[in-house]
């Protein structure tokens, strides 16, 4: 005979780990926003930014953006920390990264 499943105990196990994975994600957000200096920026303009990214339609502005994320990921956080002008609407960072790579 089979031993009946604790679905309470295994629902609770599960709750405590999607918990312990929004954590990290919001942790790592956090970590992120630091490294590419954009916790200089206030909140309503890095929130602006943001929403503006998530709504924009232009395939070639994300492109670019993704590009010069990816550069910023292989060069490191220290190197990428240090430069200036990174925002998000710099259409020359993609540019120079590309050239670069």
């Amino acid at each position: 005979m089979r031993k009946p499943r604790d679905i309470d105990s295994e629902l609770k196990a599960l709750e405590a780990k999607a918990k312990s994975l929004m954590e990290r994600r919001v942790r790592q957000l956090g970590e992120l926003v630091i490294a590419t200096g954009a916790d200089a920026l206030d909140a309503e303009l890095l929130t602006g930014a943001l929403l503006g990214a998530v709504a924009t339609k232009d395939t070639n502005a994300k492109e670019g953006w993704r590009k010069a994320g990816a550069g910023f990921f292989q060069r490191g956080e220290r190197k990428a920390a240090a430069g200036t002008d990174r925002g998000a609407a710099n259409d020359t960072a993609p540019d120079r990264n590309a050239a670069s790579a």
